[in-house]
């Protein structure tokens, strides 16, 4: 799972554990994975004062979740889920 907000992420990762255990399927996680920063440098005039520049950073938080033994109805479900925009789920 990944996101800029880490409390979308959290709030999306609960509820896929929760959903998991509901339909009967063992649940390892979720694990925080580093956080990765851009950091993008930017000067603050078009033409004079080259000392003077602004920072901007973007920060992308990772969770990884580990279902054990699903079943048929646990995979519905979690394709039935409707999670928060923003929050960018990959299955494999």
């Amino acid at each position: 799972m990944i996101a800029y907000d880490h409390r979308l992420l959290d709030v999306s990762a609960r509820e896929i554990v929760e959903t998991a255990k509901r339909t009967g399927a063992g649940v390892a996680g979720p694990v925080p994975l580093p956080t990765k920063r851009e950091i993008f440098t930017v000067l603050r005039s078009p033409h004079v004062d080259k000392k003077s520049r602004e920072q901007f950073q973007i920060k992308t938080h990772k969770r990884i979740l580990d279902i054990i033994s699903p079943t048929s109805k646990t995979i519905d479900a979690l394709k039935k889920l409707d999670l928060p925009a923003g929050v960018y789920v990959e299955i494999k």
